[in-house]
């Protein structure tokens, strides 16, 4: 009985955001859950795991980048903005542009907020001079940022390809609630991560330890643990598909046999073989990265890659807003 009470009262404080997405994902046909839902701690924890595995490319490539036009972002943007990074997490390849663009602050913005403040503290502990203002918020709306920075330039920082998550109208739709949090005159950091052979991606999404299936598989645990759930994980594996015509890497969770369960006391069924789709990553050509970040208002004015051309981190400015005559 006083089980059943604590599983309540958790269930209770969940976010009624993730609630609402869970339950109207599961009732949809095909199944999703919108994957910014994977990053409570154990999955922002699993996820640093999976930047340093030997599959995983975007992350030591973007930063081989990042330590090569470090320099040269600092020059065109000029001293003293704040940066503003958006789904910072451990925000492990942030001193690299901390130290090249000398700000006047930085403001990491996340949903995991246990995660925020303890990576936000060894930044400021590491950057002694530096204003660290944290701001836990979904940075797929505007957020307010403190008012301490309200008359500074911005840098926003966006690195990891998160942009390939989302589904490009919905790329565009936070290109756009980017530049209205970072305001006129702003400029943006962005890491696209390139279309490449499909052998690649696959390996970079399953990889052999078995960590990216875990980071999956942990959506299915926060479900039991935060919305009483009854999932079974060991009915559930993890699935790792190309898919050409979208130019994505798709992430699912895959029914091995019948299965029923519940949320919230809702009652589901899954047939062996239907998937919960939980993840997008989308690839990126050059002039499609182009296209994509003008749609969202934003004019990119530099461009880098590695010798392979497998990841380009791209300098945009906000395009200037538009007045009726």
């Amino acid at each position: 009985m006083l089980k059943q009470e604590i599983e309540d009262g958790q269930a209770s404080l969940a976010d009624p955001a993730f609630r609402q997405d869970v339950l109207r994902g599961f009732d949809a046909r095909p199944r999703a859950v919108p994957a910014r839902w994977f990053y409570d701690r154990a999955g922002s924890e699993l996820f640093e795991q999976i930047t340093d595995l030997p599959e995983y490319y975007p992350t030591r490539t973007e930063t081989a980048i990042l330590r090569a036009c470090a320099s040269d972002i600092a020059a065109r943007a000029g001293a003293g903005r704040a940066v503003v990074e958006f789904g910072s997490g451990s925000s492990t390849k942030t001193p690299i542009l901390l130290e090249a663009v000398a700000p006047s602050a930085y403001v990491p913005i996340d949903i995991s907020g246990d995660f925020l403040r303890e990576s936000s503290a060894g930044l400021a502990a590491a950057f002694p001079g530096l204003d660290v203002l944290p701001v836990e918020a979904d940075f797929m709306h505007p957020i307010a940022l403190p008012t301490t920075v309200a008359q500074t330039p911005k840098l926003g920082f966006f690195p990891g390809s998160t942009i390939g998550n989302m589904i490009p109208h919905s790329s565009v739709d936070l290109l756009r609630a980017m530049k209205q949090s970072l305001g006129e005159g702003a400029m943006l950091v962005i890491g696209m991560d390139r279309i490449k052979e499909p052998a690649i991606l696959e390996a970079a999404y399953d990889d052999a330890q078995g960590v990216t299936a875990a980071f999956n598989l942990n959506l299915l645990t926060r479900i039991n643990r935060e919305l009483g759930g009854t999932i079974p994980l060991d009915r559930f594996r993890h699935r790792a598909i190309w898919n050409d015509d979208r130019a994505r890497i798709e992430m699912h969770l895959e029914a091995i046999e019948d299965v029923a369960f519940t949320i919230e006391g809702r009652p589901f069924t899954m047939a062996a073989g239907e998937t919960i789709h939980t993840e997008n990553s989308h690839k990126y050509g050059a002039r499609d990265a182009r296209i994509l970040l003008r749609a969202g208002g934003w004019t990119p004015i530099a461009e880098w890659t590695d010798p392979e051309g497998k990841f380009a981190v791209i300098l945009a400015e906000a395009q200037a807003a538009r007045h009726a005559p």
